[in-house]
């Protein structure tokens, strides 16, 4: 397993890094997945063995459960890995009982604290943005607990990039503590953050988490054009994040290419690609069974060539758009004549 600093930090975490979204089955979180504890106990082992030292998770993940569960599958061996977890999401019927307020905020550290059974939390994230709450309110709060020691450093998922600059701001104007990783969606089939997010995380040293690498498992290798993909995989009842699929196929099918001739996956290929960015700190995987844990545990190993990652670059890139275009062909018209 190879180590990745988050961000500034100074703090390494393994490029694979476990998300314990599967676990519990509660609710909505049902299709997911909805291992118990003799399941995650097994695949927080085998990821402990493989070298894994960062697992995430979040408290509106099957009500708690999630938190309790990975808590008590990390039991002693939690002192060796960087836990994650998150607040912002609805956790009572009371109109206070979700978004980034200041109450909200401390009642949801203290109680998953509780459920992960640690007096610390490595990396608290806030879930999403909070339009409600003023995000001076939401920092001061947060900054209260890495002064306290409960929390040691902190994250922000799923922002805009104007969102995460101006937090960013903020943090620095007031001297607070201030996110030092972004946790967002990015798969060789979903580019979009590197249009304003990536060059913005590259300028201000903050890390990089990746979620649903494999958009879903639409990227697992199960979903071709003539195939509405196997029964009971999560794609078929919970389509999600969307993916433009017209545009999708045409990279499946370079990713099936590469795969044949690596003797691999679709899914490793998928996450090596990820993992050959040089923005990326690190992957969450997540694994409804030990199989495909394995697959993925695996996707380190695979060293894709400058052929194969060029293949890649142009079947998924990006089209064009405004202001993007203008910056490159300014860029290009600014750059100094060779003599």
């Amino acid at each position: 397993m190879n180590y990745r600093m988050l961000g500034r930090t100074g703090l390494y975490v393994s490029e694979l890094c476990f998300g314990a979204m599967t676990f519990g089955g509660e609710g909505m979180f049902k299709v997911v997945g909805n291992q118990g504890q003799a399941e995650a106990d097994a695949l927080v082992g085998r990821c402990l063995d493989a070298g894994i030292n960062f697992f995430d998770t979040a408290n509106v993940y099957s009500n708690g459960q999630s938190e309790q569960m990975l808590g008590k599958a990390l039991g002693e061996r939690r002192k060796d890995v960087v836990l994650a977890t998150k607040v912002r999401g609805r956790m009572g019927p009371g109109p206070n009982d979700v978004g980034l307020t200041r109450g909200h905020i401390l009642d949801s550290v203290h109680a998953s604290l509780k459920r992960l059974g640690t007096d610390y939390i490595d990396l608290y994230q806030i879930h999403g943005f909070d339009p409600v709450t003023p995000l001076d309110e939401t920092l001061r709060a947060l900054d209260d607990l890495v002064r306290q020691g409960k929390v040691r450093y902190l994250g922000a998922s799923n922002l805009a990039a104007w969102q995460l600059m101006k937090a960013l701001g903020i943090s620095e104007h007031r001297g607070l503590s201030r996110f030092e990783s972004l946790q967002a969606y990015y798969s060789i089939a979903g580019r979009d953050l590197e249009r304003e997010l990536v060059p913005l995380m590259k300028d201000q040293q903050v890390g990089l988490m990746v979620w649903s690498p494999l958009a879903g498992g639409f990227l697992s290798g199960k979903f071709r054009r003539d195939t509405q993909g196997p029964e009971g995989a999560r794609r078929t009842s919970f389509d999600f994040p969307p993916v433009d699929r017209e545009r999708a196929w045409p990279i499946i099918d370079v990713m099936d290419g590469i795969a044949r001739a690596h003797a691999t996956s679709v899914a490793r290929v998928a996450l090596a690609w990820l993992l050959h960015q040089a923005h990326v700190t690190t992957i969450i995987i997540g694994a409804r069974t030990a199989e495909q844990l394995e697959d993925n545990l695996q996707a380190p190993t695979l060293k894709l060539t400058a052929e194969q990652l060029a293949a890649l670059d142009k079947a998924s890139e990006l089209p064009p758009e405004y202001p993007g275009w203008m910056v490159t062909r300014q860029s290009q018209n600014r750059a100094p004549e060779s003599k």
